[in-house]
């Protein structure tokens, strides 16, 4: 039997915040409030600070109730002539894990299915964890589409794993209508995507998908976080905006905590 699933609480910082001082001190914040709790807690920094703030913050190992630091993604190859890129090599021992497949990342950068295949298998053959994200656009969910995109987007992302069992993937579900638009999912919504998700894992790897967290992504707030910590295949989120504001993250990452008792 699969050991219980540790709640995981991912900060992508985006492109913020505006210096190296500020994210050292945003980082130890979150450190200071969210200490001790039984809950994996990463942040994940722009590029150019991830050694800064992992030193600042003792390290990348995000073991339940210490901080851990995440990339907010990476290239497939251990090295080339890719201007602008990190490898997998670079960000190991710096990091821990990685977000592959963002939304964002999706639509600005033209990450394609087979790409983030690529990623996650690089990920995972370097000892680093990949946060797979998946999500349905609003004219998709309009359309009735979101079985279909997430069914898409998860068979292609796990597509470069022998096994899932002791890979380190997590998934997060980012309804990418609800990001940064201040509206967010049901949990019933939520909890039936994530459903969706552990099913189409367990396909491949039964015992694998049974240690899968997988995270909620769109527009999580300390207000609606415990409906989707409530859910029976929630396991944390991959939060934006709220883990700028220490406070607003811990509180986050407390009702996590309250999940897991």
């Amino acid at each position: 039997m699969p050991e219980p699933r540790v709640p995981l609480v991912v900060g992508n910082w985006k492109m913020n915040p505006d210096g190296v001082d500020a994210a050292i001190q945003l980082a130890r914040d979150v450190a200071e409030a969210a200490a001790g709790l039984p809950v994996r807690i990463v942040v994940c920094p722009p590029a150019i600070w991830l050694t800064n703030v992992a030193w600042a913050v003792g390290g990348s190992s995000a073991e339940p109730g210490r901080l851990g630091i995440g990339a907010q993604t990476m290239h497939a190859a251990d090295r080339g002539a890719f201007t602008g890129e990190l490898s997998p090599l670079m960000l190991a021992g710096t990091v821990d894990y990685v977000i592959l497949g963002h939304s964002e990342r999706r639509q600005y950068d033209n990450e394609t299915d087979a790409g983030v295949a690529a990623k996650v298998a690089a990920a995972v053959a370097h000892g680093l964890r990949p946060i797979a994200a998946v999500g349905e656009r609003i004219d998709e969910r309009r359309a009735g589409l979101t079985s279909t995109v997430i069914e898409r987007q998860v068979r292609a992302a796990i597509s470069g794993l022998s096994r899932i069992a002791g890979s380190g993937l997590a998934v997060a579900y980012e309804p990418v209508w609800a990001i940064g638009t201040g509206e967010a999912a049901s949990g019933e919504d939520a909890q039936a995507a994530a459903a969706q998700i552990r099913s189409i894992l367990a396909e491949s790897d039964p015992l694998g998908a049974a240690e899968v967290p997988i995270l909620y992504g769109g527009s999580c707030t300390p207000a609606n976080a415990p409906e989707f910590f409530s859910q029976p295949d929630m396991d944390g989120a991959l939060v934006g905006g709220a883990s700028l504001d220490a406070a607003s993250f811990a509180a986050i990452v407390r009702a996590a905590a309250a999940r897991s008792r």
